[in-house]
């Protein structure tokens, strides 16, 4: 197993200097964020990036994530050039030593909740999604984290409006055309693809999503069967749903080999779709990482992991979702569990 923390390059309100002063740290997640989607990125930048990581003696083998643009998800003619570019952007990662690729499928935006700051008891603050709290963008004042700023109103319209003319199985075709195409190139070059589940894992604003339960992993991996199309298995995301046994899924596509990417959140439900995201300690939760740990262990897990959202703790302000104290915390308690699980059990 080896442990990695997010960073979000030299704008990130967390040094990277702090990042490698976590015990146990292996690598440092990251990307160019600066490039638009569906273009190259170009060699001199990937290395600049791994050139900052390394000199802090972090290694730089997994990015999260290179973004799908949206013409290939919709099955537009003109996604033959953006899947041209991905494939060249997987072979310039691989020459920089890259070895593993997280991206998603999601239409339009990304991870959704209602609220960035909820207050908790003890004065920390968390993500909270509360479906009733949730407001159409397009309508109404409700901005969701990272994404919609990116849009001019007019440019969302339109995308709302071309995702509602297409269906489950539409987005399912336009996915399996992409893996066909990046699956080989990314077998050559040695690198894994790990697509994450949708987050939440159910459609928002009637805009379908596929990546969301066991019977669209399965799918997934059904359309390339080659380790190199492979899951970032998030526990928050697909625990969103309480229809998801977790620990089940976990079992099965660990001793497939599929999982490449492990991102470890907690989260509580509170009934109806709602839930909020907590501590990473089982019993802040309704996941039991304990029992996690085990599975991914007694499965022989030698891929990447790393404490996903952390709260706000300690009078901290950054990127929400994406401190330093909380998250560390919880590098070095997965770190805790699992060095116990490599004394203790032969």
């Amino acid at each position: 197993m080896k442990m990695s923390f997010r960073w979000f390059g030299t704008s990130d309100p967390v040094k990277i200097e702090y990042i490698a002063q976590i015990p146990g740290m292996h690598g440092v997640v990251s990307a160019l964020y600066d490039v638009p989607v569906g273009e190259v990125w170009s060699t001199e930048s990937i290395l600049a990036l791994k050139q900052r990581i390394t000199a802090a003696n972090l290694a730089f083998e997994v990015v999260e994530s290179v973004p799908v643009h949206e013409d290939i998800k919709l099955g537009l003619p003109t996604r033959d050039r953006y899947i041209a570019n991905y494939i060249t952007n997987i072979e310039n990662l691989a020459r920089a030593g890259v070895k593993c690729i997280c991206y998603n499928f999601m239409p339009i935006f990304d991870w959704t909740r209602t609220q960035l700051d909820y207050i908790n008891p003890d004065g920390s603050n968390t993500l909270v999604f509360r479906n009733e709290e949730l407001k159409n963008p397009l309508t109404e004042d409700f901005h969701l984290p990272g994404w919609n700023e990116s849009y001019r109103k007019e440019d969302l319209a339109k995308l709302f409006e071309l995702y509602a003319q297409r269906t489950h199985e539409d987005l399912w075709n336009a996915l399996e055309y992409f893996l066909r195409a990046v699956i080989p190139a990314a077998e050559r070059c040695g690198v894994v693809m790990a697509i994450h589940p949708d987050d939440p894992p159910w459609d928002i604003f009637g805009i379908p999503r596929i990546i969301c339960d066991e019977t669209g992993l399965d799918r997934l991996l059904s359309v390339v069967d080659s380790p190199a199309n492979g899951l970032t298995f998030c526990t928050g995301s697909l625990g969103c749903a309480e229809s998801n046994n977790i620990e089940a899924m976990i079992d099965k596509y660990s001793r497939m080999g599929r999982i490449h990417f492990m991102h470890m959140r907690n989260i509580r439900h509170l009934g109806g779709g709602s839930f909020e995201e907590t501590a990473h300690f089982s019993n802040y939760g309704d996941l039991d990482m304990v029992k996690i740990c085990a599975i991914l262990h007694k499965n022989g897990y030698t891929g990447y992991i790393r404490p996903d959202h952390g709260r706000m703790i300690w009078g901290e302000s950054g990127k929400p979702g994406y401190g330093l104290y909380d998250r560390a915390l919880g590098a070095m308690y997965l770190n805790g569990i699992w060095e116990t699980l490599e004394r203790t059990i032969k």
